[in-house]
């Protein structure tokens, strides 16, 4: 029979607490190869060593317990392979985000105020092709992509063409309290049937202050905390649907850096031309 340990030791032979071990037994995530029926003592043998080391190395790269259970009882090489390449593949996804975040935060600091111009523009109502829902934030970013990729794929297969950039309306509340309703739409000349989520809509006409965001959407806070303070700054605010027009995006260029999203921003009437 392999030479065994107690917990202590165990502990000690791993960096992992007696606490964090006992865990790992109740959840069978690491059972003792005996535990004593009178005293309940627990002991391992000393086979489980590098397994334990394993399941502190996953940890460190923020495995949950039950993934690491799964790659523990993986039936065979590729599958486990294939559980810890899903995991570094998140790990890589989330690494870019806070590489990304750290970058915006950088260039919030050197630059804290944003220069773009706001423009005033009126709007005419639009016919367009249109997914309407009800979206969480945390919905939001799927949800999109989601929609576009069905409305592109819609209009292409009808041999409709686009009379001008995608765009969106967002209602405040999808600010405010992390829930509203947001339509996608792509204008269009011709009539559309309704197919799938895609439905024939009329964006309505609107009076609207307008700044342009160039690049990443992840600073897109930024042109729109220029646009609000604009806008508040002007006593011009009015009830209505935040407005996003995408008139270089991902349907023109994977390259983020040249990207240019204008947003608008429901105003009163200024007389502004169209």
């Amino acid at each position: 029979m392999p030479a065994t340990l107690t917990i202590g030791d165990l502990s000690r032979a791993t960096h992992l607490s007696v606490k964090t071990l006992r865990h790992y037994h109740s959840i069978d995530l690491l059972v003792p190869a005996d535990v004593d029926g009178d005293t309940g003592y627990r002991r391992y043998t000393v086979d489980q060593i590098p397994t334990a080391q394993v399941i502190r190395r996953f940890r460190d790269l923020d495995m949950p317990l039950d993934q690491i259970r799964a790659v523990l009882q993986a039936p065979d090489l590729p599958t486990r392979n294939g559980l810890i390449a899903a995991h570094l593949a998140s790990l890589e996804q989330s690494l870019a985000r806070t590489q990304s975040a750290v970058a915006s935060l950088r260039d919030l600091l050197a630059h804290p105020s944003a220069g773009a111009p706001v423009t005033h523009r009126r709007v005419s109502a639009t016919a367009a092709a249109a997914i309407t829902a009800t979206v969480t934030m945390g919905e939001l970013i799927p949800w999109y992509l989601g929609a576009f990729g069905e409305l592109y794929a819609t209009l292409d297969a009808r041999g409709v063409r686009p009379a001008g950039p995608g765009g969106g309306l967002f209602a405040s509340e999808l600010w405010a309290d992390e829930r509203g309703e947001a339509t996608l739409f792509v204008p269009v000349t011709a009539e559309i049937e309704p197919l799938g989520r895609v439905r024939p809509a009329l964006v309505p006409g609107a009076e609207l202050a307008v700044i342009v965001h160039a690049g990443s959407p992840a600073n897109l806070d930024r042109s729109y905390g220029a646009l609000g303070a604009y806008v508040s700054g002007h006593a011009l605010q009015v009830d209505g649907p935040i407005r996003e027009y995408y008139v270089v995006g991902r349907q023109e260029t994977p390259d983020e850096g040249a990207w240019q999203t204008e947003i608008g921003w429901p105003v009163f009437s200024t007389g502004a031309a169209a």
